[in-house]
């Protein structure tokens, strides 16, 4: 009994124990010898199914009890890795338990293989820099249902030049190889496009994390969502920008979009489908954050992600939807508290800034390492810095219907092309998203904010007010001057009619 007690009182979360030991132990030389070693690729035997992947990889999947057969090298090179990775779990009062069932997921093993190995490459670094994405967002095509006021991908028919079905195979064995968790799928509207199934299936067929992002119509006959589940689809994101169906509909540009929206996450609650409702903030629904929440939970979805709105395609067209400085603190604000109260709901928002937000307003007790987890144990803090704040081209990246490779789906700079470049080598060599990785090339306040480890600002938001990544992030409280010299410049400028676009206040 006080065994079990002082477990209760004692443990902490499993992977949160392990990612913080992973820097400790190993960041010193000889371990660090080691664990490059293990980055090299081995052919195995993973539960009767031949993987090629890091030695690190392999060696998770013996730490999650699989029956892996592999050369004698790489499984001493396990056992020693394996031996390590307790110790930090043990270092940090971690349960061991929590992190051996977790890592049966092919997707996590994929994720903290990621980690495990960029300590091997790069040793550790604030923030991290990562030998593959975590997450890719993959633009799947340009055709849409809908003509949504903000649309970055101006979606409306498909390109011209879309990849085959063959090229998007190609796309998905390239991101295997490299490692890469999780693939989300986006658009346009990729549910309506006739490969989608297939390619949900090519993904989660190789452990990667099958996810895509919808407007839901679709969805809404619960049909397509069984069929999609069955190809292997893990997570069901759909946006629904108003808890008033007129709203939602103008916004979205579609009659009964917010009807279809709202069945097609009833169906994805349903059928216990990883869920979430995506918001993107704006003028037109800042004040509706508390009605939006109620709805949600009325809906009985997991969570709720909070959009930052970037100026950015159609969305360049209405810029006056983007909040104010002043508009966006008070609203993340609202989502903290909110947070706080609503125990049975994730809220979650996208706006780097939200980091820095909810360390200040807990008193440093609680930070959002990333712009899906806010934590209040020690060990989360800890890891903050190492993989915190905005991820384009760091921890993540996208790609376009074209197989055009972005930092980021609200920054369409284009990196490199998969028709005719690896995306290994595109990811490990861009300038620009070497350039991304480097928090001390920030520029304006951003550079020198004592956040900027945990923030960094939204570095599409900065190309699309200043032409450069790099930019301050005029939607920062800390940058309310930056904002009021674009606002004085846009509202001047004859062109731009008699519309306030930027609000100054």
């Amino acid at each position: 009994m006080n065994h079990s007690k002082r477990n209760h009182n004692d443990e902490r979360g499993g992977i949160g124990a392990l990612l913080a030991g992973l820097r400790i132990l190993f960041n010193n030389p000889v371990s660090h010898l080691m664990l490059k070693y293990a980055t090299k690729d081995a052919k195995c035997s993973v539960d009767g199914k031949d993987i090629t992947a890091s030695m690190i990889y392999h060696s998770l999947s013996m730490l999650a009890g699989l029956k892996v057969d592999c050369p004698i090298t790489t499984k001493f090179v396990s056992v020693l890795i394996n031996s390590m990775l307790k110790a930090g779990i043990k270092l940090l009062r971690g349960r061991e338990e929590e992190v051996v069932e977790a890592l049966k997921d092919p997707a996590l093993r994929r994720g903290i293989a990621l980690v495990v190995k960029s300590l091997g490459l790069y040793g550790v670094t604030v923030p991290q820099k990562m030998p593959a994405p975590f997450l890719i967002v993959w633009n799947f095509t340009n055709m849409c249902n809908l003509r949504c006021k903000h649309c970055y991908q101006r979606a409306d028919k498909p390109l011209p030049n879309e990849l085959s079905l063959k090229e998007k195979i190609m796309v998905v064995e390239q991101l295997d190889k490299a490692g890469v968790a999780a693939i989300a799928l986006s658009g346009g509207e990729p549910t309506i496009h006739p490969d989608f199934y297939r390619i949900v299936y090519e993904i989660s067929s190789r452990g990667i994390y099958a996810a895509v992002a919808t407007n839901g119509w679709v969805f809404a006959d619960i049909k397509n969502l069984v069929k999609a589940k069955n190809a292997g689809l893990r997570y069901v994101e759909v946006s629904l920008d108003s808890a008033n169906p007129k709203k939602h509909d103008w916004f979205r540009g579609v009659s009964g979009s917010w009807e279809k929206a709202v069945k097609a996450l009833k169906n994805a609650v349903k059928l216990g489908i990883s869920n979430t409702l995506a918001v993107t903030l704006t003028k037109t629904n800042m004040d509706e954050v508390e009605d939006i929440l109620d709805l949600a939970e009325s809906i009985g979805v997991q969570r709720v992600v909070f959009f930052n709105f970037v100026p950015v395609g159609r969305g360049k067209e209405n810029v006056w939807l983007d909040l104010s400085p002043l508009e966006r603190e008070d609203v993340m604000r609202t989502l903290f508290k909110e947070m706080r109260k609503r125990s049975g709901l994730q809220i979650l928002s996208t706006a780097p800034e939200y980091g820095r937000v909810s360390m200040q307003l807990s008193g440093g007790k609680d930070v959002a390492p990333t712009h899906f987890y806010v934590g209040n144990d020690p060990i989360v803090r800890s890891v903050a810095e190492f993989v915190g704040g905005c991820g384009a081209g760091r921890i993540y990246a996208g790609i376009q219907p074209d197989g055009e490779v972005i930092p980021c789906v609200f920054m369409p700079i284009p990196v490199g092309n998969l028709r005719k470049n690896l995306f290994w080598d595109i990811w490990t060599s861009s300038p620009l998203f070497n350039l991304l990785r480097n928090r001390g090339e920030l520029k304006g306040f951003c550079r020198k904010c004592p956040y900027k480890n945990v923030c960094g600002g939204c570095r599409a938001r900065a190309y699309a007010y200043y032409g450069d990544p790099m930019a301050p992030d005029p939607g920062c409280i800390y940058n309310l001057k930056e904002w009021r010299k674009l606002a004085a410049t846009e509202n001047s400028d004859k062109t731009a009619g008699s519309k306030m676009r930027l609000q100054t206040k």
